[in-house]
């Protein structure tokens, strides 16, 4: 069975984001979406808050699943029995620090590949910082994030304001 993990912080998961894991779903028997802790940000929403907003956005994919991660992400993937990162790439400047993550990815596990798959078009230029600036703002968010989590993204940031 091909175990893919689909890597990130996702504060919060954006349409882009769900683009990689539909493709990615087409592709391999199972999908593991792995919300992990980047110690470089200063994220919006909890873990536990991202791990359920992305499970009310996945329940359309049978084959993909919702965890979170505070170990390395290669020892969450031993766990899984995964050999295969899925990385979404919106430019070069993605590929420039995605690359650098893969190799020492590969160098602390030789099994472990990643598979970049670029941006569909209409997402490359969605991030989620972007989502949460235009949030701030009060802009229109129903082109750059899932309906479902709309509501929760503009109350977390009326909160923090």
């Amino acid at each position: 069975m091909s175990i893919a993990v689909y890597p990130g912080s996702f504060d919060p998961i954006t349409l882009g984001h769900l683009n990689i894991i539909r493709r990615a779903a087409a592709i391999f028997n199972e999908v593991l979406v792995c919300v992990m802790v980047n110690s470089s940000k200063n994220p919006l929403f909890t873990i536990e808050e991202r791990v359920e907003l992305i499970s009310r956005t996945i329940d359309r994919f049978p084959n993909v699943s919702v965890e979170s991660s505070e170990t390395l992400l290669v020892e969450y993937m031993r766990s899984k029995e995964s050999k295969v990162v899925i990385k979404g790439l919106r430019a070069v400047s993605d590929f420039d620090k995605e690359f650098q993550i893969a190799l020492l990815n590969g160098k602390l596990d030789h099994n472990i590949e990643t598979l970049f798959m670029p941006s569909s078009e209409k997402y490359t230029y969605t991030s989620s910082s972007a989502v949460k600036e235009m949030a701030k703002y009060g802009a229109d968010l129903s082109t750059f994030v899932p309906m479902e989590i709309i509501d929760d993204l503009l109350k977390k940031v009326k909160a923090r304001a």
